[in-house]
């Protein structure tokens, strides 16, 4: 338990960021499903505009630092790769 007030005070940031960190970070995993969940019904169209929709929130998550930028990066290279395969079936 916090045994001073900044203590208190780090403790409650602490639980607010720790709320908003893992809506920021779920919102980056739907996203992501969404795409690769597109690409294995074969729906090359629809993961691309999935994709876009993706790169977005990634590069949202990755700037507020919920995400390492490396980790953003390497997601979003994969991603890419990914649909880019599918689309020249």
């Amino acid at each position: 338990m916090a045994n001073t007030k900044s203590a208190e005070k780090r403790t409650r940031q602490s639980a607010e960021r720790r709320v908003r960190n893992r809506g920021a970070r779920g919102e980056m995993r739907t996203a992501i499903k969404k795409v690769r969940g597109a690409l294995a019904g074969g729906d090359a169209a629809g993961a691309q505009a999935a994709l876009q929709n993706a790169v977005q929130i990634i590069d949202r998550t990755a700037k507020k630092h919920v995400v390492h930028g490396n980790t953003a990066a390497r997601t979003k290279s994969r991603l890419v790769k990914a649909v880019a395969k599918a689309s020249a079936k």
